[in-house]
């Protein structure tokens, strides 16, 4: 294939200056090879359809070495071949039209680096770009006559590419390791519940959203069940995750109903970040009651599998996200959770795709976890494997699953409750120390354990007598890890620990209870409060 002179001149008016004819004289004396010669791309040229190679650059022997001219690119140019280049040539050849092969990495083998190791050689990133070279003949004399590469060196678009990358994969690991930090490093595993638990972050391409869960016992036999999910992406959205995540835990330890802790939170996201809007449940389940009493802040309805096997979506709690101001109240729902229940509270990564209804994914949900069945953790297991999640799913997804186990055999004589109903006036003290004591005698309790019970109880009792109101009612549990102590009147004024003066005749019960208890606290009910006490059996 013959590289013609440039031998057209500029067009234009002909009355042009003398030296601009000079000048257009100069550009007309260079030859096509010439300028290809020196041309910082590389570029070949091949004729006919066996590519016969015509001429390269010295660019291109730089980076591939010296070719033999006139023999076919399929015998004396390896590289083509092993970057996919012979057959788009063919194309080319055949159809006419350009194709183009972006960013391919070549090791340089030309002249430039002679007797380099292999392991030193240098490589750089090129676009190879496949186009026709014309010729006369053929239909309207433009026949296709051979293929013109041409590569352009896009190393430094390659290695900003990868930075970028990189920049992004590091503040993604960033954000995981700090999600992943702010969760829970290990489960509270309560003695009337069984949970499990995963987080799992969105896909490679996905920045960590504010996904969690949480598991907080209250004290008296109480469990907090918490999940939540800040809206966005990234470090912002995982820090945010955080704070709410610790002021969960705080809120939680006032052992108010869930509608409050809710408010609360909701007023504490507005101040963190009014940008900011998170989801939350926040649920208590309380053994005593055999209830569970939950609250929900925009977040999906949690799943209910009762001992008869029948699915029930909890979402007659609903209110706004946290963040939004409060502008409508949250409320509390009840259900009854009976032994051999199973609860899953999720996100909406694990139920949620596009272009589908998230009715849908949640139904999808509940007809698993009606077949799901072991132990928390299978169930768990079970939940994510059956919904299929993508490879690369671009939400993150906190699934947290409680079971109620049935007790029976040895283990239900260690999970036992008996209550008394206080009634009449201060007769009723010395009632409920005998009571104390022939219960825990009979739960085969020690000397030395029941001897504080029965102290507990006592004081308690008497300052219901004195401070509260009736009705009155006294309550022991026992599980397998401790015992609770609780009294119950409907006076709503809970009793404080204070340290009593030398002369004082009263203010010391609590301060008794306190000391030979491992935990103590009191709440407010629908009907007055609660005042309990542990012992670690």
């Amino acid at each position: 294939m013959n590289i013609t002179r440039w031998g057209a001149r500029l067009s234009g008016d002909r009355r042009r200056s003398v030296p601009a004819a000079r000048m257009q004289d100069r550009i007309d004396t260079f030859s096509l090879r010439e300028v290809l010669a020196h041309a910082p791309a590389l570029i070949a040229v091949t004729r006919g359809p066996a590519h016969e190679l015509a001429y390269v650059n010295e660019a291109y022997r730089e980076v591939f070495g010296t070719r033999r001219i006139g023999l076919p690119a399929r015998d004396i140019m390896p590289e083509l071949a092993d970057h996919g280049l012979l057959t788009l040539m063919d194309q080319v050849y055949r159809t006419g039209r350009g194709r183009t092969v972006r960013a391919r990495r070549v090791d340089h083998q030309g002249a430039a680096y002679p007797g380099m190791p292999e392991s030193e050689r240098r490589h750089g990133y090129y676009t190879f770009v496949c186009t026709p070279v014309r010729g006369d003949g053929g239909e309207g004399g433009r026949a296709v006559r051979g293929v013109l590469v041409f590569a352009v060196d896009v190393t430094d678009q390659v290695q900003a590419t990868d930075r970028l990358r990189e920049s992004e994969r590091r503040h993604r690991q960033a954000a995981v390791t700090l999600q992943r930090s702010l969760l829970p490093q290990r489960l509270e595993h309560p003695d009337d519940l069984r949970v499990s638990a995963r987080y799992l972050p969105g896909g490679a391409d996905a920045a960590v959203g504010g996904d969690w869960y949480d598991v907080i016992t209250l004290g008296a036999g109480r469990t907090a069940l918490v999940i939540g999910d800040v809206m966005g992406r990234g470090v912002r959205a995982a820090a945010v995750m955080g704070q709410l995540r610790t002021a969960v835990r705080a809120y939680a330890r006032l052992d108010l109903p869930p509608h409050e802790v809710l408010q609360l939170l909701d007023g504490l996201a507005m101040e963190i970040d009014a940008t900011q809007i998170a989801t939350c449940v926040y649920a208590v389940h309380d053994p005593s009651e055999g209830v569970l009493t939950y609250s929900t802040a925009g977040h999906l309805p949690p799943l209910v599998r009762d001992p008869a096997g029948q699915v029930h979506r909890l979402d007659d709690a609903l209110g706004p996200p946290l963040g939004t101001g409060g502008s409508w109240p949250h409320v509390s729902g009840s259900v009854p959770l009976e032994p051999g229940s199973t609860v899953a509270f999720y996100t909406d990564g694990l139920v949620e795709r596009r272009g589908e209804d998230i009715d849908r994914g949640i139904d999808d949900l509940a007809g698993a976890l009606d077949e799901a069945v072991g132990p928390p953790e299978a169930v768990r297991d079970r939940l994510i494997e059956h919904m299929r999640l993508p490879v690369e799913h671009d939400d993150d997804v906190a699934l947290l699953v409680v079971q109620l186990p049935r007790h029976e055999g040895r283990a239900a004589t260690q999970f036992r409750t008996a209550s008394l109903d206080l009634l009449g006036g201060h007769e009723v003290a010395a009632r409920a120390r005998a009571f104390t004591s022939g219960v825990l005698a009979s739960w085969q309790v020690g000397e030395e354990l029941r001897e504080s019970g029965v102290l507990a109880v006592s004081e308690f009792v008497a300052n219901a007598l004195t401070h509260g109101a009736a009705p009155m009612r006294l309550r022991l549990r026992r599980t397998d890890r401790r015992l609770i102590v609780e009294v119950s009147d409907a006076d709503d004024h809970v009793p404080r620990r204070r340290r009593a003066a030398a002369d004082d005749e009263n203010g010391r019960g609590v301060a008794i209870v306190a000391t030979i208890a491992s935990a103590w606290g009191s709440r407010l009910t629908n009907t007055g409060k609660t005042v309990w006490c542990e012992f670690l059996l």
